[in-house]
């Protein structure tokens, strides 16, 4: 039987939470399902360590997170931005890695090039108490992960790891999460008919920035000031993730996986489940447009992005040029690391 080990939190960037595939089925009791934000990496990174793709993994923000393994081994995957990742000071190659953590051997994740947010994913189980059969975090309401907070110094995560040899450092080859922002697909309505077709035109064309206001609840975004046909209110009803209100300023918010359960503007549009991670990825400053599409192709974008996780995740072998020898000598090889 597999030992148990912990993840212990070293360092913690402020909103680096706990986060599994959501807490559904509460929306209308007022519980939003909170989940990750970039649901395509979240999967990525507990695919390629063996979990199901819902598991529960950490969402590291651009403030990122240091670890260490106590008590045994633990096989971790990391994917979502272009994040800068470093075993023991030793910087790795940016991207989607997979390695195993030595007891007393230190990982760090900070800001890289590009992307808001990236995914731990630990092999195994992550014993945390479920709320509501959800390990996701919500902070705004204190549910699940550790007492409904962020995670923080000191931390330790106890996990139940699976029965596998360690891995060697590896790229993940996950092409799909590379992912430019320029267009994000999306639904109109359900209250598009609140706007005259040159306001529906005007919210295609944009162009859109994603400002300074962006965080797990919503992205505010600048742009084109939008005019009302018919006033700004709506009797309150249920708000999807991704989601685009229009309140009586005239400045689109997308609504993100910390959302509240109802609200009272008007929704000219959805992005689409495929590209919510698209937009959750792109730091403030970025611009886009919006793409009108079909619920028809919504759908076959879904099963498309489906069916890519449904392959399987290949583990391709670092090769020895992406590595300093210094670093190269300082690692225990386990046949991963092959010259070209």
């Amino acid at each position: 039987m597999s030992q148990d080990a912990s993840l212990r939190i070293i360092a913690a960037g402020p909103g680096t939470t706990l986060q599994d595939g959501g807490r559904h089925f509460y929306l209308r009791y007022g519980i939003t399902a909170a989940g990750p934000m970039d649901a395509l990496a979240h999967a990525t990174a507990n695919l390629a360590v063996g979990n199901i793709s819902d598991a529960t993994a950490i969402e590291v923000t651009l403030g990122g997170i240091e670890v260490t393994a106590d008590g045994a081994p633990l096989t971790l995957a990391v994917a979502g931005g272009a994040f800068a990742v470093t075993l023991d000071g030793r910087a790795l190659p940016p991207g989607a890695l997979i390695l195993t953590l030595e007891p007393g051997a230190t990982f760090r994740i900070r800001a890289g090039e590009s992307g808001a947010w990236c995914y731990l994913a630990v092999a195994g189980r992550i014993k945390v108490p479920p709320v509501l059969g959800s390990n996701a975090t919500h902070t705004r309401t204190n549910f699940g992960g550790i007492d409904g907070r962020a995670l923080r110094a000191g931390d330790v995560l106890r996990v139940e790891p699976p029965d596998i040899a360690a891995v060697p450092l590896g790229v993940i080859a996950a092409p799909w999460l590379d992912r430019p922002p320029g267009i994000i697909r999306v639904v109109l309505g359900p209250q598009d008919d609140y706007f005259a077709q040159d306001q529906i035109a005007a919210f295609r064309d944009g162009p859109w920035t994603v400002s300074t206001k962006a965080d797990r609840m919503a992205f505010f975004i600048d742009g084109p000031t939008l005019t009302h046909a018919k006033g700004y209110n709506i009797l309150s009803d249920g708000i999807a993730m991704g989601a685009i209100q229009v309140p009586g300023n005239g400045r689109p918010i997308v609504l993100m996986a910390d959302r509240q359960s109802t609200g009272g503007y008007p929704k000219i549009a959805t992005v689409i489940g495929p590209d919510l991670g698209r937009l959750a990825q792109a730091r403030a400053g970025t611009s886009f447009r919006f793409e009108i599409v079909s619920v028809e192709q919504a759908v076959a974008a879904r099963r498309a992005e489906a069916d890519v996780l449904a392959r399987g995740i290949v583990i391709e072998p670092l090769v020895r040029t992406q590595f300093s020898s210094e670093f190269l000598l300082g690692l225990n090889l386990i046949d991963g690391v092959v010259a070209r």
